[in-house]
């Protein structure tokens, strides 16, 4: 009998708010705007991932505040773990990940998302009063 290690997907994002009280968020190629954030590489910490992830799609070098909770997609194996950070160096900056990078005041970028879940995640995200959470769909 032969063994077959499975292939979850662990994905990290940060939800980074400066100074201003605005959201950073990136607007990808395949969904439009949303949270930096990617895969967990083998022998990475979660906020790792989270803080290379950031730099990498937005050019923004954070630190992680607070771990706010997890999605996990059981139909496609995918745990996504959210941070709230908030930016200490660096400068919105595209990659071949994200077309487009900015502040934006929270309201207006929550508009901006369009990909509902995603929204749903920034929300509950800056709801201290449901940390930590977990989702399960």
């Amino acid at each position: 009998m032969s063994f077959t290690p499975p292939k979850h997907i662990v994905s990290a994002a940060t939800i980074v708010l400066n100074d201003n009280d605005e959201i950073l968020l990136i607007n990808g190629p395949k969904r439009g705007w949303e949270m930096p954030g990617g895969q967990v590489e083998e022998g990475e910490s979660l906020t790792a991932a989270a803080i290379r992830e950031t730099k990498e799609e937005a050019g923004i070098d954070v630190e992680i505040i607070k771990f706010c909770g997890i999605y996990q997609n059981v139909r496609r194996s995918i745990c996504n773990s959210l941070f709230l950070a908030k930016p200490v160096g660096g400068e919105p900056t595209t990659s071949p990940e994200s077309l487009e990078v900015g502040y934006f005041p929270i309201e207006e970028g929550l508009s901006m998302v369009k990909v509902s879940n995603f929204r749903e995640r920034i929300e509950k995200c800056l709801d201290e009063t449901v940390h930590p959470f977990f989702v399960e769909f």
